[in-house]
């Protein structure tokens, strides 16, 4: 039998240290701790995929917690019986003691573990939904106060409006306005939209 470690985080900015150092502390081997660093809503996680081809009957997954196995209530109950059932590996949730499939194998364990997995599932995926719901919601009211969201916006610089006047006259060329006012095309597209428009109002 051998050991097994998964960790994921949902971008590369977010830190992974809080789940390897209980991986660590389970002395799990560095080189079965396999790590992603991708949004739960891509699937396509190359490190995951890796584990479950290396794992085998008998072998042992943690995962910190239950939602680190999938982007949803169906992926996560997928994933569990993929490996549980079809591959015949084992898993213990760090955070839930009573999801550890090696314990009360008998038809009460089982049944125990089918209830908690189900309500924890159900709570993993609530729990985002109503994260990306909150943060949708403040973004409508950022934006409905006129805040701007995203990057800053790039200003043109003050002879904006005679580098224009000179290009449209065919003094100089596009690339010539561009490096006199440092902005590129797209943006300098945006200005002038924005500039015609103050001269149409």
């Amino acid at each position: 039998m051998a050991v097994y470690g998964y960790v994921r985080v949902s971008t590369v900015e977010q830190n992974e240290d809080r789940q390897i150092i209980a991986m660590n502390e389970l002395k799990i081997p560095s080189c079965h701790i396999y790590t992603d660093k991708v949004s739960g809503m891509d699937f396509e996680r190359s490190a995951y995929k890796a584990l479950t081809e290396k794992m085998t009957a008998g072998d042992l997954l943690y995962i910190k917690s239950i939602d680190r196995l999938g982007r949803n209530y169906d992926e996560i109950q997928n994933q569990w019986r993929i490996l549980t059932k079809e591959r015949g590996v084992d898993i213990a949730v760090i955070d839930m003691p009573l999801l550890d499939t090696r314990k009360g194998k008998d038809l009460l364990g089982t049944l125990i573990a089918d209830l908690v997995l189900n309500l924890l599932s159900f709570v993993a995926q609530s729990e985002r939904e109503a994260t990306r719901q909150r943060q949708a919601e403040g973004i409508r009211a950022a934006r409905a106060k006129g805040v701007h969201l995203g990057r800053p916006i790039k200003r043109p610089p003050e002879n904006f409006p005679e580098v224009v006047k000179l290009w449209e006259c065919s003094k100089i060329t596009f690339d010539e306005a561009l490096e006199q006012t440092g902005l590129k095309q797209g943006t300098f597209y945006n200005r002038l939209r924005e500039l015609r428009g103050g001269k149409n109002g």
